[in-house]
């Protein structure tokens, strides 16, 4: 199967930790517009992740089998999903590749753009990004590990602090065999404030797009966001991340206007993909906790996105699942809702 192809536009959902997990790939890519998924990262400490630990965190690869082999783990709609790790140890972050690949991943991309403090004080992310040496070591301590077939990726944020260290690491992470390049517009130190720079995207995609493919990520968020990061970028690939919580069709939208600039008409409801999601939720983890606690945490992120007006304290029937301390108690919300 193909990932990127520099002449075929590719929209991807994006790796967020503790929001994308299963569930929630399953549910945003029912709808084809995608073209493959990025899971959240798993971390590589001295100790390499095993089989068991791969399978509870991207379950998708227990569907792998010797038949699919070429197709790796995909979400029960079909739509490939790329393993993601996270580490600064070269010789680790290799072992971890290839223990992917053991247990069936098809793809690996590396994490260097986690803002989390945690992660950072423990030599991941982020933290990388201030040693473009060692960024090209790491990718290609990976790519040189794994079968030619395997793609290797990396993701990036413009820097640690200064914007502009972008060039250099995108070159080095281009240098150690990175297949394509994800860029989100932001520094660490920026985490999710602000707003996203998509000229400095534009630049190294100027710079390295004939080399390798560069997906634009950050601030897409309705579909006049994407059409102007596509002009201002020039990219032909583009992530969605947060955009897909406040606007489930947006993706949707976005595919059509990349075919041929159509613009769909057809806006389902936030309440359908949430009713949608509650049956998905529960298979994973039953018992109600967690599924109220991600559909809760769906709506915050919803709001700080500006995920439409049924999200808004305004309205008194999206109050009351916010608000909702019990399952049961969400559900009689969404059914007054209509």
């Amino acid at each position: 199967m193909s990932w990127i192809q520099s002449h075929q536009p590719a929209l991807v959902l994006a790796p967020m930790d503790g929001v994308y997990d299963a569930p929630m790939r399953e549910l945003l890519t029912r709808h084809g517009a995608y073209d493959y998924c990025v899971s959240e990262f798993l971390r590589v400490t001295d100790e390499i992740p095993t089989g068991k630990a791969f399978q509870r965190d991207v379950p998708e690869l227990l569907s792998v089998s010797n038949t699919a082999a070429a197709l790796g783990p995909t979400t029960p709609s079909g739509i490939p999903v790329q393993i993601q790790i996270l580490g600064g140890d070269p010789d680790h972050m290799a072992a971890a590749a290839q223990a992917a690949v053991i247990h069936g991943a098809r793809a690996i991309d590396l994490n260097f753009g986690c803002p989390a403090p945690m992660i950072n004080r423990h030599d991941g992310g982020a933290s990388v990004l201030k040693d473009p040496d060692r960024i090209r070591a790491i990718v290609a301590a990976v790519r040189n590990t794994l079968p030619a077939e395997v793609p290797v990726s990396a993701k990036l944020r413009l820097g640690w602090e200064d914007r502009e260290s972008i060039f250099e690491n995108a070159e080095r992470a281009a240098e150690g065999g990175a297949s394509w390049l994800t860029i989100h517009g932001r520094t660490r130190m920026q985490g999710y404030s602000g707003t996203a720079d998509w000229t400095l995207i534009g630049q190294v995609q100027k710079h390295l797009g004939q080399k390798l493919p560069i997906i634009a990520n950050g601030d897409i968020r309705s579909l006049e966001d994407f059409q102007r990061c596509q002009e201002v970028t020039r990219c032909h690939h583009f992530m969605i991340g947060r955009g897909a919580l406040g606007d489930p069709w947006l993706p949707r939208r976005i595919r059509a206007w990349m075919k041929d600039q159509a613009l769909l008409q057809e806006t389902p409801p936030l309440s359908f993909f949430v009713r949608d999601f509650i049956p998905l939720a529960e298979a994973y983890s039953p018992g109600g906790e967690y599924t109220l606690r991600r559909l809760k945490q769906w709506i915050a992120i919803a709001q700080r996105v500006g995920g439409g007006t049924l999200f808004t304290d305004n309205n008194r029937d999206w109050l009351r699942l916010k608000r909702a301390r019990t399952l049961s108690e969400l559900k009689e919300a969404l059914v007054a809702r209509g």
